[in-house]
């Protein structure tokens, strides 16, 4: 099916093919002029562990996770959707381990609505979110109301248009490097593959899609331009990219909480800071505090995530994260932990990949510094 479409676009292309082209300019992210644009997320992460041998039975451990984020961005609105979910089961291998299995989801609807559309001024926030744990009386939901002040812009369609530019230029398909208006027409065409897919339909969007890129670039990349665009913007995949910076502040209410109380009230800031440091590497930093207050209990809770990520090729990504978590409580002992870690993600296919991760992790209940490592496979859905 996908060699069917892959002869179609590359029809197609020859057929409108020109010789036009423009002057080179040097292009980086922060030349994207956003569109509304549209990105997604979906990734099933599992890893599982088993031995047997010198211990009473065979131990095991099973993690799956889901993780789903969709963002919609329009010059007045920025709507985010999205999800985490795990599951674990394990086994010891001593005769007295029973099988234990664990579960926890978390979902959350945000929506930035702007006083001045195309600004990077102020907002109006609002949120929902909902959080479900194994053993919980009830399901923790919340609902926030606030303001905010910032923009932060998905600028991956550009760093799509860069890789596409780069690819045809290794290859002596482009003998010249397109024009910055040129590469910002083919990043907002990219941007605009969610409105391709529903108007020309799952199975033949690609073609009109590349066809009004090639058209975006001048013309005249051929057969072999269709073949290698196809390839960059159909089977390789890339990692989000930002640039910008917001901060919020909100007022809420804990509707139901997991322990079946309701009705407190809560206050909440937050902080987001994204940098494409050049156009293979980004680093990203998103800071949330939380306040719970309760008459017989006022607690808080800070989070911090720190990312820096760096493209080694076309199939290999290097992470490196540190999540910071603090929860102070009034009548009970405060909780820090940290986790550190750096993965490798090897891109199998648009939709596989294959990570190795190295992870420290310093709970506060644990007298020493676990180490893990990790090897696991990604199915990407979206």
């Amino acid at each position: 099916m996908k060699s069917n479409k892959l002869a179609l676009v590359i029809a197609t292309v020859v057929a409108g093919s020109s010789a036009s082209m423009a002057m080179a300019e040097n292009v980086t992210l922060f030349d994207y002029e956003e569109a509304s644009s549209a990105y997604e997320d979906a990734y099933i992460n599992a890893n599982f562990d088993a031995k047997s041998g010198n211990q009473d039975q065979s131990s095991y451990d099973l993690d799956l996770s889901l993780d789903f984020e969709k963002v919609l961005s329009t010059p007045d609105r920025n709507t985010t959707f999205s999800f985490e979910g795990d599951t674990t089961k394990s086994r010891g291998g001593n005769d007295a381990d029973k099988s234990v299995s664990n579960y926890q989801a978390y979902g959350a609807v945000e929506l930035d609505n702007y006083f001045e559309p195309n600004s990077n001024g102020a907002f109006w926030y609002g949120k929902g979110d909902v959080g479900l744990q194994k053993g919980a009386d009830d399901p923790r939901i919340t609902a926030t109301l606030g303001l905010g002040y910032g923009r932060v812009v998905n600028v991956t369609p550009m760093a799509r248009a860069i890789r596409m530019v780069e690819a045809l230029t290794e290859r002596n398909i482009l003998t010249q490097t397109p024009s910055l208006a040129a590469y910002q027409a083919v990043a907002n065409i990219i941007a605009r593959e969610d409105e391709y897919r529903s108007k020309y339909g799952a199975e033949d969007y690609e073609i009109n899609w590349i066809q009004d890129i090639e058209t975006a670039l001048g013309g005249g990349i051929g057969a072999a331009g269709a073949i290698k665009s196809y390839d960059v913007l159909v089977n390789e995949r890339l990692s989000t990219r930002k640039h910008g910076w917001l901060v919020r502040a909100g007022v809420g209410a804990v509707l139901k909480d997991y322990d079946g109380s309701d009705g407190n009230p809560l206050l909440e800031l937050g902080a987001e800071y994204h940098r494409p440091l050049s156009n293979a590497t980004q680093f990203s930093n998103e800071a949330l505090l939380t306040a719970v207050l309760d008459d017989d209990d006022n607690s808080f809770t800070v989070t911090n995530n720190m990312t820096l990520t760096h493209e080694l090729s076309d199939r290999v990504d290097w992470e490196n994260s540190w999540v910071l978590t603090h929860i102070d409580y009034e009548n009970a002992e405060d909780v820090t932990n940290n986790e550190l870690s750096s993965s490798f993600y090897y891109y199998i296919s648009n939709s596989l990949k294959f990570d190795v991760t190295v992870s420290l992790e310093d709970y506060e209940a644990n007298d020493e510094v676990d180490k893990n490592l990790s090897m696991g496979l990604t199915y990407r859905l979206k």
